[in-house]
């Protein structure tokens, strides 16, 4: 039916008006203010940001080794919790060129590491909105005592880059709501010089090379932290398939490297078998690894779905860190100070695989530690239930949280402790928990009251007595 003229006209008007209203009711949401500027995390106070929840990362980066530039462009999809006048976003070193809040240019100022936003408009709470940054420049590894003294993050290697930022290092490649407790999932494409290969985080959904580039998007599917994504570049051998069990399986390693008598694709394989019967169906929809040659870098950092390797590592490091797909990258810190929730489970999970191996049990592995360490040496004096920012990572919190879970095991009995740990995964499957609530589903599974045993190998400074003595 076609309108008249006078008709057409009218309904213009009330487009309009109708249109003039809704930016009225969008720019009066009632107290609307300003997110705050971090989670307040006590270690890293201004990481992580109020206001919204992170739902979703499109990360596009284009990267040229040879200048260092990142060209890079980030649309992240958030709900607000609050109505937002203004919100923040993590990003260090790099150069903000535009900013879009729901397609709309926003306004923006920076101080230090925080972009402060303010879109034209109010977001109401419970509402999704999208914010995309489009940013510049050449990202620097961070450094300091925090990581056994070396640097991490966005490191360049010989032929492009290794990306291992636990555990604040991911705002130096992506405008993020940097924080652990803020979880999301992504889509990673990665554009790079021809006969690169771009590796990243879930499943290849696509890759190719045109106009002398390489190109790989790459989608995650499953929740994760920011310090989880990686951008790792490189000449690299793949190798793809599916583990016994039938989860899908990608390898990625520098041919360049020895590989010696260490079977990454193999080991990967059975040890993400073995872990989904102890600690419950393997969370992620690929598992792997990625093995670069990365001298400078003296770790290796438990990537989700695919742990990164700076060189190749032994069977006992990998295990390690496939065992964080469950513990840290599943079920991950809600504060920094819960770190041994990570690594002291990661480093138990590595007495329990001499065990399975029959080579070393774990009772007779954690006696071994207890008995080689003098009880005054610093490694007692470390409360490992909050080790400190720059002390975050220091052998006590991984060792001493591996003891603290033999000593539970002993406690508990095994019925208790193998039924604890998959119903802990189970419980905090894609979220945050601390230690206080493993300590009350620790109590729940096994009857036991546990406080003393968690508050002895957790809270104290001195060499605890062995069990039963």
């Amino acid at each position: 039916m076609a309108l008249s003229r006078s008709a057409r006209r009218t309904s213009r008007w009330l487009a309009l008006a109708t249109a003039v209203a809704a930016t009225a009711s969008i720019a009066a949401a009632p107290g609307a203010s300003a997110g705050a500027a971090g989670v307040g995390d006590p270690y890293f106070p201004k990481l992580g940001n109020g206001g919204f929840d992170a739902l979703h990362y499109d990360l596009g980066v284009s990267y040229h080794p040879d200048s260092g530039r990142l060209d890079g462009r980030t649309t992240l999809t958030a709900r607000a919790t609050q109505n937002l006048s203004a919100f923040d976003l993590d990003l260090q070193q790099l150069t903000v060129d535009s900013i879009r809040v729901n397609g709309r240019k926003a306004h923006f100022a920076r101080s230090g590491d925080e972009i402060t936003i303010r879109p034209d408009f109010a977001l109401h709470r419970g509402r999704k909105f999208t914010v995309t940054l489009a940013y510049h420049g050449v990202p620097k590894p961070l450094g300091g005592p925090i990581i056994f003294g070396s640097d991490y993050g966005w490191m360049k290697t010989k032929d492009g880059v290794f990306v291992a930022c636990e555990p604040n290092a991911a705002s130096t490649w992506f405008p993020s709501s940097d924080h652990p407790s803020d979880k999301a999932t992504y889509d990673i494409r990665i554009d790079a010089p021809k006969g690169l290969t771009g590796v990243s985080n879930g499943r290849l959904i696509n890759s190719g090379e045109a106009h002398g580039r390489s190109y790989a998007h790459w989608r995650e599917n499953r929740p994760m932290a920011t310090y989880l994504a990686t951008a790792t570049i490189g000449k690299f051998d793949v190798r793809t398939g599916t583990t016994p069990g039938g989860t899908p399986i990608y390898v990625a390693t520098d041919p360049t490297l020895p590989t010696g008598k260490v079977d990454v694709y193999g080991i990967t394989a059975e040890a993400t078998d073995y872990w989904s019967k102890i600690f419950g169906p393997y969370p992620f929809e690929e598992t792997g690894a990625i093995v670069d040659d990365m001298p400078e870098a003296g770790f290796s950092l438990e990537v989700q779905s695919k742990p990164v390797y700076s060189a190749v590592r032994n069977e006992s490091t990998i295990v390690h860190e496939l065992a964080h797909q469950w513990f840290g990258d599943s079920v991950s810190v809600k504060q920094w100070k819960n770190i041994w929730l990570n690594e002291g489970f990661a480093s138990y999970a590595q007495w329990l695989w001499s065990e399975h191996r029959g080579t070393l049990s774990a009772h007779d592995a954690f006696r071994k530690t207890y008995n080689d360490i003098p009880a005054d040496s610093d490694f007692w004096k470390q409360k490992i239930a909050d080790p400190k920012r720059d002390t975050m990572f220091a052998g006590s919190v991984y060792q001493r949280g591996a003891m603290t879970l033999q000593v539970l095991r002993e406690r508990i009995g095994d019925k208790a402790f193998f039924k604890l740990l998959p119903a802990w995964t189970a419980q905090h499957r894609y979220g945050n928990a601390d230690t206080g609530q493993f300590i009350a589903l620790a109590e729940k599974i096994s009857g036991k009251q546990l406080d003393d045993l968690f508050h002895t190998w957790l809270n104290t400074d001195s060499k605890p007595p062995l069990p039963g003595k």
